[in-house]
């Protein structure tokens, strides 16, 4: 049983300088055959957690995947919901994102009313997350399903600015992402200015799809590393992205709002 201290393990790696790297599995799309490979590697490359999640749900696998996980391996499942449907105890934790870099109320606030009353009782432990939408080149699924304009890829002004008043609400960490499928990662330069700016752990993923982005991504600041669609295509690069985010293991980097 997974202790309820995975916000705890977060912030560690921020003030610590260490580094977590998550694979990202969308229950829609996983085969289970194929997902026994991805825990196998997940394994014996010792990835942090799993983030479980996606824009859509179409069939009734969110249990059942989060079951055969669980009795596979013991690395911490969070929850990372693309609606107020995907939830599940049988999770260790839930993301309680709040779209913070669009203007549609309901991603906003809306739907964390709907569910407060469900996560109150349920045994998950809630993370609140600013989840910030960069622009990655092409339209995304969760971009076309939340109806918000990604932040410019080049405005890192905007992010920082964005991230810092999700921090100032009281948000507990900031994830941005450039979407499952993006044709550009979020940049070294937009990475390195929010860090620098907020004293949270910094998630970053969409698009990610060799060691070398994992590294960089890392070394610019980002804390936690999450890569899915490449890893979806071939479970084999689990290990050598695992070992280029935990290299980048450093002293904490000081924000420049201290």
């Amino acid at each position: 049983m997974v202790n309820n201290n995975l916000y705890a393990r977060f912030l560690e790696a921020k003030n610590t300088g260490g580094k977590k790297f998550v694979v990202l599995i969308d229950p829609d799309k996983v085969r289970l055959g194929k997902i026994s490979k991805v825990l196998e590697m997940s394994v014996e490359a010792g990835v942090d957690y799993f983030f479980i999640g996606g824009s859509l749900v179409v069939n009734d696998m969110l249990d059942y995947v989060l079951k055969s996980m669980k009795e596979m391996c013991h690395i911490p499942m969070i929850l990372f919901p693309g609606n107020s449907f995907q939830l599940s105890y049988k999770a260790d934790g839930l993301l309680f994102l709040s779209l913070i870099s669009g203007r549609n109320a309901d991603l906003l606030i809306g739907k964390h009313v709907i569910t407060a009353p469900f996560l109150k009782v349920s045994p998950l432990e809630i993370i609140p997350t600013g989840y910030m939408l960069i622009d990655g080149g092409i339209m995304t699924s969760v971009q076309y399903m939340s109806n918000t304009n990604p932040i410019p890829s080049n405005k890192d002004d905007i992010a920082l600015c964005t991230a810092m008043a999700g921090e100032m609400l009281g948000l507990k960490q900031i994830y941005m992402d450039a979407g499952s499928g993006a044709k550009n990662p979020i940049s070294e330069s937009m990475i390195n200015t929010v860090s620098g700016g907020i004293n949270i752990p910094l998630i970053v993923g969409g698009g990610i799809s060799t060691p070398e982005k994992a590294a960089a991504n890392a070394k610019a600041g980002a804390d936690v590393i999450v890569v899915g669609n490449a890893i979806e295509k071939d479970p084999m690069l689990i290990r050598d992205i695992a070992q280029a985010v935990h290299s980048q293991a450093t002293q904490p980097k000081a924000s420049a709002f201290q």
